[in-house]
């Protein structure tokens, strides 16, 4: 297989991440074969199907993917396999998780290796090992993409491990690579010249679109690479658009309140021609019934209005 990046994501980036975190039984079942047929029913067209391996700590050097609660290879070609026979495009998004809590943006070791203590040597020969396998699943199963990463913020400054991952990659996957880094990272990585496409995780306060849309425009101009929004969206509750990222805020359900988050995120969104679309966050692999989509205060917009509002959107910029 063979893609070529800009036709790829012709016309619009309509995605949505299916499947976090992965958790081994949860895929390849009644209910998640109805949930992806739910979520290609919103004008989707693409979908991020993602998934999480887990280190024990931070520090931890050993990511064990081959382990539960991670899905098995056999739930993830599955889920290949439905998301395509639904006539959905597939990014595939392994990603780590650090079984303590601590969020993967913290997984760090010292600059320079010293006796007796982790290196990022040791990590990143484990790391490589979890994502070519991932790589090797896409191949076999044509997906159009591969997400090498996701939100490895101290991980980001070691270029030279990066590029020798990506190129590991190359070797055996023959489709688009990126990488998603998180919010406010797009003009701090180095290394945007070994991937295909450009991505990140867009959860910005609704009143800061704009401006983080100016800064990311000119860091997207000097890598010459395309852009999407890898991740981005916000929980249908209280408080929720001004710090869409903090999936645990305290407020009362609202519908409402993801409605005006994603009408702004769209409509800043709208006017960069730049910005090729979204995988938006998220769709579980098991879904909550429409009846409960009010009281759900989570970020999956299903019977919920910003569902709505998605299905005409994407509708009207893929057809």
């Amino acid at each position: 297989m063979s893609v070529d990046t800009a036709e790829a994501l012709e016309p619009y980036v309509a995605g949505m991440t299916w499947g976090w975190t992965g958790v081994r039984g949860t895929w390849a079942t009644a209910a998640a074969s109805e949930s992806l047929r739910a979520m290609s029913a919103h004008g989707v067209n693409w979908t991020a199907i993602a998934y999480a391996a887990l280190q024990d700590t931070a520090q931890s050097t050993e990511v064990r993917f081959r382990e539960a609660p991670t899905v098995t290879e056999e739930e993830i070609v599955w889920a290949i396999r439905e998301a395509k026979a639904l006539g959905l495009n597939v990014c595939l998004k392994p990603v780590v998780n650090v079984a303590d809590g601590t969020w993967r943006a913290h997984i760090g070791f010292f600059d320079q290796d010293v006796p007796g203590e982790p290196t990022w040597g040791e990590w990143f020969a484990s790391y490589r090992e979890f994502i070519l396998h991932a790589a090797r699943i896409a191949e076999a199963e044509s997906c159009e993409m591969l997400c090498i990463g996701c939100e490895m913020v101290r991980a980001d400054a070691r270029e030279a491990e990066w590029r020798d991952l990506i190129a590991a990659v190359r070797a055996v996957y023959s489709g688009v690579v990126t990488y998603n880094c998180d919010k406010y990272q797009e003009d701090r990585l180095a290394w945007w010249d070994a991937v295909d496409v450009v991505t990140s995780s867009g959860y910005y306060p609704i009143d800061r679109w704009d401006a983080e849309l100016d800064r990311i425009e000119k860091a997207v101009a000097a890598t010459g690479k395309p852009f999407f929004f890898m991740e981005a969206g916000c929980p249908s509750r209280e408080g929720s658009p001004d710090r869409p990222n903090d999936w645990s805020l305290a407020g009362a359900p609202s519908g409402d309140a993801q409605l005006r988050y994603y009408e702004a995120m769209f409509a800043a969104c709208d006017a960069r021609p730049w910005v090729r679309g979204f995988m938006l966050w998220d769709w579980p692999p098991a879904l909550y019934a429409a009846e409960d989509a009010a009281e759900n205060d989570d970020y999956c917009p299903y019977g919920k209005p910003a569902g709505e509002f998605l299905r005409e959107r994407y509708a009207a910029v893929t057809t």
